[in-house]
């Protein structure tokens, strides 16, 4: 049974006061392209006169640190959406090919025209020079174009090594064989990012666990230097014609994980390796903080999945400490059920799980879909896999009938009909790694591929479609469809986030203003429109997506 365990502790970093008066004033459900412009506005060109498309244009509010990011477009021109009025740093972001350009202590009051924005280049040549300043700016997939390789090597990255963090992370070292062996063991044989319970055997063997060891010794040596950097193209047409706006969380080191919005207009966010847990509001970026009450002693905190019912009852599972719980923001309770799971505390408890529209837990695990009581963790109904043990993803489509779950670390994906009892258990094509996702409208179950394959289990024809990234070295690790649906997800490594329209089957790509974005789960907000989009980045910040068309 769920036991009441206490209320949680709040911390408020704006007044209650404005909070309330902002939720009762709660215009965001009504947005529209139209009304998302009328802000400031102005020209980038370059040194020598050229007009500039697809350079990030970024105001940092000074009394919040809200970051705003608009794009120029064919013309050089950008407009910021209408902007509180107050004091603002304007930036460029991620300049890279320009030398960096801040205008501090901006006064903005409205639709103002401001000054032109003159930049001048780095360099002529195709290639960028490896500055220390224009290699923080390179994403993951800029990094591995530009190091020297085979497509072997830095596949073996890309398919071992790819939602933990940013390869930033990685290329900034410098080690030896020996050196990188011990990475690599510490990396692959670690039970779950924790690295506290260790596996015998690795993601890889020890064949392929060599070569990559052989290729970061060479490109990431002792005495290795950093290449010049091929870098992508800056953002061009439909990819300009986005908003997106940057919530820095009050804390370091968070590891925040999952994102979902309430039907107030807040934000629920699930750090992965934090006692807390917190709601944003996005109308000012004040954050509240709650508690999670403690777990047992030499088990680490931290919540993994989150979500939030359509009674504002929000969810949440404990991936170290083996449990669910349950939080109600009205009296400030949480409740926890223990999940009884055969791995030992300390290691991931197995992927993520789903509610259905009568409250009941799903998920895929020991070799069956099962049906589970919210309220007790008792099994209720279990349909039997024959081909995987689980599903990392969990989800339920809209009606309640279908269940669906990317196998990951295997290559295929879990459909089950909850009607007739029905299991769908296709293969995709190798290393393409199905992950988290959901349903679309039409019912069918869309993935995203850990190796950078968009998949879509097809309900009427009961057939696999893939559909790969169009930018190399990126991967995914969830998907969601909107009303439309249209498909949303992160490209971890890649610095940009995929827009993917089934019916022709073409990709938007809208760049990021962060040149990574670790994005575990995405949640959009289909009230408005066109649809907001949000995510969680596991370094500590709330991104959200608004595109003009």
């Amino acid at each position: 049974m769920f036991a009441c365990i206490g209320r949680g502790r709040g911390v408020i970093s704006l007044t209650a006061l404005l909070a309330s008066f902002l939720l009762l004033s709660h215009a965001a459900h009504a947005q529209t392209a139209a009304q998302l412009l009328g802000g400031p506005h102005g020209i980038v060109k370059s040194a020598n006169g050229e007009l500039l498309e697809g350079i990030m244009v970024q105001l940092i509010a000074q009394k919040n640190a809200i970051r705003t990011t608009v794009y120029s477009n064919a013309d050089g021109r950008y407009e910021f959406p209408k902007l509180e009025p107050g004091t603002y740093t304007l930036r460029i972001a991620r300049p890279r090919e320009f030398h960096p350009f801040v205008r501090e202590k901006l006064e903005i009051n409205g639709p103002a025209e401001l000054a032109d924005i003159t930049l001048l280049r780095v360099t002529n040549a195709a290639l960028l020079p490896a500055l220390p300043e224009i290699a923080a700016q390179m994403t993951g997939s800029e990094w591995l174009l530009s190091l020297s390789g085979t497509g072997e090597e830095k596949r073996l990255l890309t398919v071992n090594c790819n939602w933990c963090h940013s390869y930033q992370q990685i290329f900034r070292n410098h080690y030896d064989e020996h050196g990188w062996t011990q990475i690599i063991n510490r990396m692959t044989k670690g039970a779950g990012s924790p690295l506290i319970n260790m596996n015998p055997r690795g993601r890889f063997n020890d064949e392929d666990t060599a070569k990559l060891v052989k290729w970061l010794a060479t490109v990431r040596g002792p005495d290795s230097r950093d290449p010049p950097f091929v870098t992508l193209p800056r953002p061009q047409g439909r990819q300009t014609r986005v908003i997106i706006t940057e919530y820095e969380l009050p804390r370091l080191e968070l590891a925040t994980h999952d994102v979902w919005g309430d039907s107030k207009g807040n934000i629920w966010y699930s750090p992965h390796r934090s006692s807390y847990i917190g709601q944003l509001d996005p109308r000012t970026g004040a954050v509240k903080e709650y508690r999670v009450p403690p777990v047992d002693a030499g088990v680490l905190p931290g919540t993994h999945w989150i979500y939030v019912d359509k009674n504002d009852i929000v969810w949440g599972s404990e991936n170290w400490a083996h449990s669910i719980w349950r939080f109600d923001p009205k009296t400030e309770d949480f409740t926890r059920v223990r999940w009884n799971v055969p791995e030992p505390v300390n290691s991931p408890m197995g992927g993520n799980y789903a509610l259905d529209p009568d409250g009941f837990i799903w998920r895929a695990r020991g070799k069956s879909v099962a049906k589970i009581g919210a309220l007790t963790g008792d099994t209720i109904l279990r349909f039997p896999l024959k081909k995987f043990t689980g599903t990392y993803g969990s989800a339920v489509s809209k009606d309640g009938r279908y269940f669906g779950g990317g196998a990951w670390p295997r290559d295929g994906i879990v459909v089950a009909d909850t009607q007739t009892g029905e299991v769908f258990e296709p293969d995709c094509s190798a290393n393409c790694g199905p992950a988290r996702g959901e349903f679309d409208p039409q019912g069918n179950y869309w993935s995203g591929g850990r190796g950078g394959m968009l998949v879509k289990f097809d309900i009427a024809k009961k057939r696999l479609f893939e559909y790969p990234l169009p930018t190399p070295y990126a991967s995914m690790y969830s998907a969601q469809a909107d009303k439309n649906g249209e498909i949303w997800a992160g490209e971890m490594h890649s610095g940009r986030y995929l827009r993917f329209n089934p019916k022709t089957e073409q990709f938007t790509e809208y760049v990021l203003p962060e040149p990574y974005g670790i994005d575990r789960e995405t949640w959009i907000d289909n009230s408005t429109d066109p649809v907001t989009v949000w995510y969680v980045d596991h370094d500590g910040w709330i991104v959200r997506i608004q595109p003009l068309e």
